[in-house]
């Protein structure tokens, strides 16, 4: 993160008294188009920051600017907006959706129009005849496909020429402007073969609409299945979103009534039964029951609620009523707060710049001197006939200059890379991701169900005054199986597994905060935390020092009780994946800096971080907490990786340079994510920088490949050689130069399947 990008970051967060819009912005496609449409909107006067979300298609302005002088500010950078009013977050995102659906089709239909020329010209030129003019058929039929392909440029490029306009305008080259100078050039030039053929030498009298039909169709192409990539970025919102119940229960007089979550009001009293979702965020006023708050903590195990208790939104109550009072609503629920850290953390996300568009900044200005150039000293300099030979030349010139290499250079890599990457089981979800991985120096790591399973299992059974260590789990897992406690049901589960059936429980009592009770085959049991076994008089000092020990190794003892006297301790812990040690070690031995973020107790924490090798660990954090952390290493100039699996971590994968999830967490921790890893193991990461190194690798020489071709023959096609050896490069060789650097670039980004990702 830059120091303009961490500034940004800290006005946005302390601009929370302004005046905050939001704009729905059409037209945009890359980071220059992001950083025009903020650089217009800050200089409109009373705009304080303003950031532009190309994954949503929004802008967000804070300050006190008129909304009219916004949205005219965005279409005078060259693309359209309309001001969201009273919008909210769902519709926007689906009015997002419909758009992007409606630009995919065009794309795509203007791909068939394009390719549907373009490819049967070049089958032509490649196979049965030549694209010459001699006769005056063929200047009839090439004036034909002249036309056609003036309605291909007209239909399936004209944003191409237009925003080549906008960006000469605004002083700047792009793609766009490759793209145009080239097409354009190309069917120019061959207009003046169709119509005044007579002019120029036999050599030179080629035509080119194939070259302008394919590149128009092949970029076109490429944008559709950008789309297509980034289409399904938004339902990391619309993830959270969907946590926030439509309807909440209320209590006035006496009566309970079910109103819209919108009109719940401060110091309402609510009433949430077993199974519900929490509408808002409260206070416990009446019951006790157990609350699964793992969209909060990323924890599995509830949490028990009493009188005075927090409770807050989008948590599950998990099995008795509760009353509660209304301490917070709409945008101030901690869910309401998450779903906002996410979309400003995607805001401040600082997008990867395009290495062709670096090149093309400089190399487009300097193709059209070159041409001007050229032309002038054969006009000034050169044989008879000079204006047939500055044409050439000067077209020659631009033709080399054509940017169909170079616009395949990156995006064919990706497309390998990717591929590549979904081999080994590693989901990318845009190339930028797959370029930022190779240059990560730290790696964060979420606890629960990254580095462990996430799922509670025995451990570890002590028997104290009892021999028969399957009749003790017996007894235990018969007493639990009234109880919804995912404790609990790691006991039964560890019974099942070994073949043990469960009795009749009877008199099951559960005691808020300590365990439970209950009578199985005529035996009275206790099962819980020490607190309730001194309550009850059971004797457990002798073995405190055994539940320390199993607490240390990041275990939870519980003991059992048989009639009165502890019959052994039975451990549960979430277990470390068999496969973390390896490739923690491996992250480490690549360089990178290991950090373990979780919102679990610091013991347990330390606990599992010693036994994989993490020496550095932030416990007991927040969401918000989580993006912070990830904020301060940024600031410490490192670049970010963030791996997790909850609800939680949402707003830190959003946030770090690149978000890993782990695939058999939660929907919304994967929307979120830039890569997510669908094995749930942590090779998966080590996986994804070795092939983002490697594709990054290509990408670079990709670029070289396709303009060294360029930057050699220029001057080939601008005549140099010619007074020295008599050679004059031609728009046909030009033609052929320029079809040998893509088949260069194609060829080379292949040679990425053959990269083996090696694994521990």
């Amino acid at each position: 993160m830059s120091a303009n990008d961490r500034s940004s970051a800290k006005e946005q967060n302390s601009s929370a008294s302004q005046a905050v819009s939001y704009f729905r912005v059409d037209g945009a496609s890359c980071a220059s188009c992001v950083n025009k449409i903020e650089s217009a909107l800050l200089a409109v006067p009373g705009v304080e920051q303003a950031s532009m979300n190309l994954v949503q298609g929004t802008a967000t302005v804070s300050g006190h600017a008129q909304a009219s002088a916004v949205v005219r500010a965005i279409d005078a950078a060259g693309y359209t907006a309309e001001h969201l009013v009273n919008q909210s977050d769902q519709q926007i995102l689906e009015d997002k959706d419909r758009s992007e659906e409606a630009y995919y089709q065009r794309l795509m239909k203007e791909v068939y129009f394009a390719l549907g020329l373009g490819v049967p010209l070049m089958i032509y030129g490649l196979f049965i005849g030549e694209m010459t003019v001699n006769t005056p058929l063929e200047r009839f039929l090439w004036l034909l496909v002249g036309l056609a392909t003036l309605a291909v440029m007209y239909f399936s490029g004209r944003h191409f020429y237009v925003g080549a306009w906008k960006s000469f305008i605004n002083h700047s080259a792009n793609m766009d402007t490759l793209i145009a100078l080239g097409t354009g050039t190309a069917w120019l030039y061959s207009m003046f073969v169709v119509s005044f053929p007579a002019l120029l030498p036999d050599m030179a009298r080629h035509v080119y609409f194939e070259a302008t039909a394919m590149i128009i169709g092949l970029v076109n192409l490429g944008l559709a299945l950008e789309v297509r990539a980034r289409g399904k970025t938004s339902e990391a919102i619309k993830r959270l979103i969907g946590l926030q119940p439509k309807l909440a229960r209320i209590v006035r007089d006496g009566q309970e009534i079910d109103i819209a979550i919108e009109d719940v009001q401060l110091g309402d009293q609510l009433r949430v039964r077993p199974g519900e979702k929490l509408a808002v965020d409260g206070r416990v006023l009446e019951g006790s029951s157990s609350i699964d708050e793992s969209m909060l903590t990323g924890e599995p195990i509830p949490v028990t609620k009493q009188v005075g208790d927090e409770l807050a939104a989008g948590s599950i109550n998990k099995t008795g009523t509760l009353l509660y009072e209304a301490t917070r609503v709409g945008k101030d629920t901690a869910l309401a707060q998450i779903i906002e850290m996410v979309k400003r953390a995607q805001n401040s996300k600082p997008p990867i710049g395009r290495l062709a568009d670096v090149i093309s900044a400089y190399f487009v200005p300097a193709i059209m001197i070159i041409a001007v150039l050229s032309a002038l000293a054969w006009l000034n300099f050169g044989p008879e006939p000079s204006l047939a030979f500055a044409m050439v030349c000067a077209t020659t010139v631009l033709i080399i200059a054509c940017p169909c290499a170079l616009g395949l250079a990156t995006p064919m890599s990706v497309m390998v890379g990717v591929g590549k990457a979904a081999e080994s089981g590693v989901l990318i979800r845009n190339g930028e991701a797959l370029q930022a991985a190779s240059k990560l120096t730290t790696m964060v790591l979420d606890k629960t169900g990254t580095v462990t399973k996430g799922q509670p299992q025995v451990t570890h059974i002590e028997l104290v005054n009892a021999s028969d260590e399957d009749h003790v789990l017996m007894l235990a897992a018969s007493l639990e199986s009234g109880s919804e406690h995912p404790l609990a049901q790691a006991i039964v589960a560890s019974a099942q597994a070994r073949g043990l059936a469960t009795q009749t429980l009877e008199n099951f009592e559960a005691i808020a905060g300590h365990g439970v009770r209950g009578t199985v085959a005529e035996h009275s049991l206790l099962f819980g935390n020490e607190r309730l076994m001194r309550e009850q008089g059971v004797l457990i000092e002798p073995q405190l020092d055994l539940a320390q020990q199993l607490a240390a190794k990041a275990q939870t003892p519980m003991y059992f009780s048989i009639d009165g006297e502890l019959a052994a301790i039975i451990a549960v812990a979430d277990p470390i994946k068999d496969d973390s040690v390896a490739a923690i070690k491996r992250l480490k031995e690549n360089g990178l800096r290991v950090v373990m973020l979780t919102g679990d107790n610091r013991a347990t924490a330390q606990a599992v971080a010693k036994q994989v090798g993490i020496d550095e660990v932030f416990a007991e954090v927040l969401p918000k907490q989580k993006a912070e952390k990830i904020a301060e290493l940024q600031a410490q100039g490192e670049i970010v990786g963030m791996t997790g699996d909850g609800i939680n971590d949402a707003p830190a994968l959003a946030l770090a340079n690149v978000g890993f999830a782990i695939g058999t967490g939660t929907d919304v921790a994967i929307e979120s994510a830039d890569i997510t890893l669908m094995r749930g193991s942590l090779h998966g990461l080590a996986d994804a920088i070795a092939v983002s190194k490697a594709t990054l690798g290509n990408i670079k020489q990709n670029l070289f490949g396709a303009f060294v071709y360029n930057a050699a023959g220029v001057p080939i096609a601008a005549g140099v050689l010619y007074p020295f050896l008599g050679v004059l490069l031609s728009p046909i060789i030009a033609g052929g130069a320029m079809a040998l650097s893509s088949l260069t670039v194609v060829t080379n980004a292949n040679r990425l399947r053959l990269f083996n990702v090696r694994e521990g």
